[in-house]
């Protein structure tokens, strides 16, 4: 089943717990990074480009539910 992704009008709510802020997410992500190595060796991502991406899962942090995810109107600013 695929997980919703939240929008600028919606957020995740876990439906077990009422969480709205904290949640652990699994996702497949196909990228292409532009890196940068310092004279030491050291690398850092400078440039990312997601060629692909799809949420596999999301675990409520404060009760662990996995798969108990909805979308929810965020409230109006």
């Amino acid at each position: 089943m695929p997980v919703p992704v939240p929008t600028a009008e919606t957020r995740w709510r876990c439906t077990l717990c009422g969480n709205l802020t904290r949640f652990d997410v699994t996702r497949t992500v196909r990228a292409v990074d532009y890196v940068h190595l310092d004279l030491a060796g050291e690398p850092t991502v400078e440039e990312r480009e997601v060629l692909e991406e799809s949420l596999e899962s999301v675990r409520c942090r404060w009760c662990n539910a996995v798969d108990q995810v909805e979308l929810v109107q965020r409230p109006p600013r």
